[in-house]
């Protein structure tokens, strides 16, 4: 065996080890967050049980269960849970979408992008709550309405995220594809978006949650069914059963959100 043999031998066992102690790390840390996770609920059993807690005001996993398997059992459960995350998806697509569409053409053009600074700035800083009653009034009390709250929560923020990533690109990597003769269009698909991916990604995670903000708000404002519905009727009637095993179910389906994100990054950024 020559010692080159040899050498590539040692590398791969060291890097066979690498790869070893990468994947106990993350296993560690992934039975860590487990563990946390299953504590949390059984101290939460534990001390409602020894009333060190009021179970009324703050529930506990046991009567979340019994209310989720009687919405189940009601038919409702899936209803509610679909309802919400419809709206949900619709908005953060939309959101994201027009978003990078309206950076793109600000991003073409110097002049409109310094016109309209000021007013996205504006617009970011606006309590997007304020404007519920409005849309409601234009649009009309329906999931469209809805829609719309989580539309105008996540728009201003995708569009100054994706803007200021384009106009960060590396100016010595513009002027190399300018003196081959590339025009405007072709930078920006060649390099401008490209060079990008991340900041478009950071921005996909941003609106996972600010699409859910919006759609709950537009829930508590206008709704007939969704989780942010039963929080509030919840809330109404004095069912803090009812609230808690909604804000659980909407920490799930958001987590799950986010991971297909996560998962999406994994793909299109770092290419595993």
């Amino acid at each position: 065996m020559s010692r080159v043999q040899q050498k590539d031998i040692i590398i791969s066992k060291d890097h066979r080890a690498y790869l070893r102690n990468l994947k106990l790390k993350r296993l560690a840390i992934l039975l860590t967050q487990i563990f946390i996770l299953i504590a949390f609920f059984a101290l939460w059993e534990w001390a409602a049980d020894k009333k060190i807690i009021d179970s009324f005001i703050t529930s506990q996993p046991s009567r979340v269960l019994k209310t989720l398997r009687n919405l189940y059992n009601e038919g409702q459960l899936f209803t509610h849970i679909r309802v919400t995350c419809v709206e949900t998806v619709i908005g953060f697509v939309l959101g994201t979408v027009f978003g990078t569409i309206i950076a793109i053409f600000l991003w073409l053009s110097e002049f409109l992008t310094k016109v309209l600074d000021p007013y996205l700035v504006v617009l970011n800083s606006l309590p997007k709550i304020a404007l519920g009653p409005i849309f409601i009034v234009w649009i009309g009390a329906g999931p469209e309405a809805i829609v719309v709250m989580a539309l105008a929560i996540s728009l201003i923020v995708t569009i100054m995220e994706v803007l200021n990533g384009f106009l960060t690109v590396d100016e010595d990597k513009i002027k190399l594809v300018k003196t081959f003769g590339a025009n405007k269009m072709q930078i920006l698909t060649k390099v401008v978006i490209p060079y990008n991916f991340p900041t478009i990604i950071n921005a996909l995670k941003i609106n996972v949650g600010l699409s859910w903000v919006g759609v709950i708000m537009g829930e508590f404002l206008v709704s007939k069914a969704g989780l942010g519905y039963l929080i509030v009727y919840g809330g109404q009637v004095f069912q803090l059963d009812l609230v808690m095993t909604s804000v659980l179910i909407l920490s799930v389906a958001a987590t799950l959100m986010y991971q297909v994100v996560v998962y999406l990054e994994k793909i299109l950024v770092k290419g595993e």
